[in-house]
């Protein structure tokens, strides 16, 4: 949906140069630049676009779940992360940037979704996403959100990243996490406690074209994810009217289960060792609250999370 918002988006902004409302055009590049670094800045979010009522169907169609082990004090700031990636990322979209669900059921936190720059330069659809609460995933970005003082704030990161919804195969459980430590960085240097989420369901959205790991599918994919930031990765799903063939998400359950709290304490400067036993600590509860939890979601107890 978002892909399609977005093309819409950037065609219109097309039209305008091309047609008889190029000074519109022109008037928004100079708003553009001006505010640029919004996106690195908290965003400007709209409670009005977040409670939209095609939201609410949105939300209801697969249905999108949102459940809490532990509160959440909201005196403290918080670095969610988020697994697994999947295709669309539905469960961070549906849970975090719309609807009342976490402000229910977190009082006094408020999320912010941090998705690729790259979204940001896409006029238009720059002010829809920011009004749906998403910021930039720099570290600049986040280091503003976890910088509140007086707490309140919290983070969500798909941890994974673009690289990961390659992966997102139905029943496919590999997580990109090895080597991804920046977010273990910013939560020592700015004292944000860590919490593990993930959401079932996510993978079971589309069905995914195979593109095993040293196919040349696979090869082409990767490279185009580091040259354009994003990944493409290949996906069907059902039709509006059948269920052989379309790019309409099937009606798969979304369980986005957040975990307890890690404390963390404020370290500006971490060593290597730091960030590892930190990273090796949150790996530890990530794999505890699946494991906890997985039964309840039709995963075979033979089955466990793969850490790449």
């Amino acid at each position: 949906f978002l892909y399609l918002v977005a093309e819409f988006c950037c065609g219109f902004f097309v039209i305008l140069i091309l047609g008889n409302f190029w000074f519109v055009a022109v008037l928004y590049l100079v708003w553009l630049y001006l505010d640029w670094r919004t996106p690195c800045a908290g965003g400007r979010r709209s409670q009005w676009v977040r409670s939209w009522t095609v939201w609410k169907y949105f939300r209801e169609y697969f249905p999108i779940h949102l459940i809490k082990t532990s509160d959440l004090n909201p005196n403290h700031n918080y670095l969610l992360g988020f697994h697994p990636h999947g295709v669309l990322v539905a469960g961070a979209f549906g849970n975090f940037c719309t609807g009342p669900s976490f402000k229910n059921l977190f009082p006094g936190l408020t999320p912010y979704l941090h998705i690729t720059p790259i979204w940001f330069g896409c006029p238009f659809f720059r002010e829809y996403i920011m009004s749906a609460g998403m910021v930039s995933a720099t570290k600049e970005s986040v280091s503003y959100v976890l910088n509140n003082k007086g707490g309140g704030h919290a983070s969500i990161i798909v941890i994974g990243g673009a690289e990961e919804s390659l992966n997102a195969h139905p029943g496919s459980l590999t997580l990109n996490i090895l080597k991804r430590k920046g977010f273990i960085k910013m939560a020592l240097k700015h004292g944000a406690h860590l919490v593990p989420v993930f959401s079932f369901g996510e993978n079971e959205l589309f069905k995914q074209v195979a593109n095993p790991k040293g196919s040349w599918l696979r090869n082409v994919q990767e490279k185009l994810q580091k040259i354009m930031g994003f990944a493409l990765p290949l996906f069907h799903a059902r039709g509006v009217f059948q269920y052989s063939f379309g790019l309409i998400p099937y009606r798969q359950p979304i369980h986005t289960i957040v975990g307890s709290p890690i404390p963390v304490k404020q370290n500006l400067n971490p060593t290597t060792e730091e960030i590892d036993e930190l990273h090796a600590l949150y790996l530890q509860k990530l794999r505890q609250l699946f494991e906890e939890h997985k039964k309840n979601y039709g995963i075979p107890e033979h089955k466990s999370l793969i850490f790449e």
